[in-house]
C-alpha cells in the first residue's frame, strides 16, 4: 500500500507530551491545561525545519501513557478536547502534520472493558493487559478510535507495539481505516524481523527502522563502518517496497548524545540520518544535544522523557550549535526531497572512513565520514561541497580528522550496488 504523497516531504519532531509538559506520573482527576504550552513551541519546531509533530500518548492513562484507559478522552494531566483541537489547528496553520500514538496492543488494568482482555500481559508487565485481537468488538473499537481522531483532524497514527499484534488484525483494521481516510499515514513500531513482509501483510505504510538506528551509533562507537555499510544495504532493499521511519533517538532508547562514546561523532550520525532514504524523525531535545540514559528499571525511561522549559528562550545556550546543525541538515533534506526514497551504497569503506553514495537514479549526493583523528583522502569524483568541511584536490576529497561532509555530484551514473563495490 503506497503512502500518502505528503509523506514524501515529512520530517517529524517527536514529542512525548507527558514528559515534555511535566505531567504528574500518575492519573489525576482534575484537568490541567498543559497542552497550550506545547502549542507555544510550534514556532520553535518550524525554525528547526520539521514539517510534522509526532506525539507520544495523549489519551487518558494510568501512568506513562502506554497504559491507556480511555482512547476517546484526552489525558486530564494534559488538558481536554478543546486544548487538543487548538493544538491541531495551530499545527495545521503552520503547515505541520500531526501524528498520534495509538496503543492498541494492550491497555491499563482499569480499562472499562475487561471482557476484551486476552488473559495475557504485555511482555510480562502485570499492569498492562493484552487485548483480544480476535474479538470483532475489539477490531471495531480500534477502527472507530482511529477514525474518530482522524475525523477530528489528526493526520496519521503510530501504532505502538505493532510487532506484538497479529498481522490479520492489523490488516483488517487498517484496511477499514484507509478506506475512510486514504490520506492518513500509518506507521508501526517494529523492532526486528522481516520489515518488508510485515508491511505487506499488515497494510501499514511503514515501520520503525531500528536496524539502521542501531548500526549508526554502533558503527561509530566501534569504528566499524562496515557494519553501517551492511545495514544500508538492507535499508536500501526495504526502500524498494516501502519507506521506513528513520531516527537516531526516541522515547524508548538512550539519547544519541549519550549513546555515542565520542561526542565529536554526533554530526556523523545526523549526517547519515538526513542523507539516506526514509522519513526522518527528531526526538525532542536531541536537536539540543540533550543527554539521557535509559535504564531497565521502574522509572528507567524518565531520563529520556524530560520536561522542556516554558519557552525556547529558557533553553541552555550549549545546545545551540547542535540546533544549528539540525537546521542545516534538515534544510538540505528539504531542498532534496528525492532523498526520501533514494538508495545508498557505501563504497571505499574502511573501519574509519566511508563514502555513502545516495541516488534515486537521477540525482546524487555523497556523504563522506572520517572517524579517525587524522585526515583521510577519499575519491569522490567531480563534486561540490554542500555541508561540512572537506578539502578537494581534483577528484579526491581530503576529510579532516573527525570530519564529515555532504557533496553534490552532477549525475547518478550507476544504481546502488553491494556495500564496498
Amino acid at each position: 500500500m503506497s503512502e500518502p504523497d505528503w509523506v514524501r516531504h515529512a520530517i517529524w519532531w517527536h514529542v512525548y507530551p507527558l514528559g515534555f509538559l511535566g505531567a504528574e506520573p500518575h492519573a489525576q482527576p482534575d484537568v490541567v491545561h498543559r497542552l497550550p504550552r506545547l502549542r507555544d513551541w510550534l514556532d520553535y519546531a518550524v525554525r528547526l525545519g520539521v514539517s510534522g509533530l509526532a506525539l507520544g500518548p495523549v489519551f487518558a492513562a494510568e501512568t506513562h501513557g502506554y497504559d491507556t484507559v480511555d482512547h476517546y478522552r484526552i489525558d486530564p494531566r494534559l488538558g481536554d478536547a478543546a486544548d487538543f483541537a487548538d493544538l491541531l489547528d495551530a499545527a495545521h496553520e503552520r503547515g505541520m502534520k500531526v501524528l498520534l500514538d495509538g496503543v492498541f496492543n494492550h491497555v491499563g488494568r482499569s480499562f472499562a472493558r475487561t471482557d476484551w482482555f486476552s488473559g495475557a500481559t504485555f511482555e510480562g508487565h502485570e499492569h498492562l493487559a493484552a487485548l483480544d485481537h480476535d474479538s470483532p468488538a475489539v477490531r471495531d473499537y480500534v477502527t472507530d478510535v482511529m477514525c474518530h481522531w482522524l475525523d477530528a483532524g489528526a493526520d496519521g497514527w503510530r501504532l505502538d507495539a505493532a510487532y506484538a499484534m497479529p498481522r490479520p488484525f492489523l490488516a483488517d483494521v487498517l484496511g477499514r481505516v484507509r478506506r475512510r481516510h486514504p490520506e492518513a499515514y500509518l506507521v508501526g513500531e517494529v523492532i526486528h524481523g522481516d520489515y518488508p513482509a510485515i508491511v505487506a501483510e499488515t497494510g501499514m505504510h511503514a515501520v520503525t527502522q531500528y536496524e539502521l538506528w542501531k548500526a549508526i551509533w554502533s558503527s561509530l562507537n566501534d569504528h566499524n563502518l562496515f557494519e553501517l555499510a551492511w545495514a544500508l544495504k538492507r535499508h536500501t532493499a526495504c526502500l524498494e517496497s516501502f519507506v521506513p521511519l528513520t531516527f537516531t533517538g526516541n522515547h524508548d532508547v538512550t539519547r544519541i548524545a549519550s549513546r555515542l562514546t565520542d561526542e565529536r561523532l554526533l554530526p556523523h550520525a545526523l549526517a547519515v540520518l538526513f542523507t539516506v532514504g526514509g522519513t526522518p524523525a527528531v526526538y525532542y531535545g536531541d536537536e539540543q544535544a540533550f543527554r539521557g540514559v535509559k535504564e531497565e528499571r521502574a522509572g528507567g525511561d524518565d531520563a529520556v522523557r524530560p520536561e522542556f522549559p516554558p519557552t525556547p528562550d529558557d533553553l541552555a545556550p550549549w545546545g545551540a550549535p547542535t540546533f544549528r546543525l539540525h537546521q542545516d541538515l534538515i534544510g538540505l533534506r528539504r531542498r532534496h526531497p528525492w532523498l526520501h526514497r533514494a538508495g545508498t551504497t557505501a563504497r571505499e569503506v574502511t573501519n574509519t572512513a566511508a563514502v555513502l553514495d545516495t541516488t534515486d537514479g537521477t540525482h546524487r549526493l555523497l556523504t563522506v565520514l572520517n572517524l579517525a583523528e587524522t585526515p583521510t583522502t577519499v575519491h569522490t569524483g567531480q563534486s561540490e561541497v554542500l555541508l561540512g568541511e572537506v578539502g578537494q584536490h581534483g577528484e579526491d576529497a581530503v576529510v579532516p580528522g573527525f570530519g564529515w561532509a555532504v557533496l553534490s555530484v552532477p549525475s547518478a551514473p550507476r544504481p546502488p550496488g553491494p556495500a564496498g563495490g
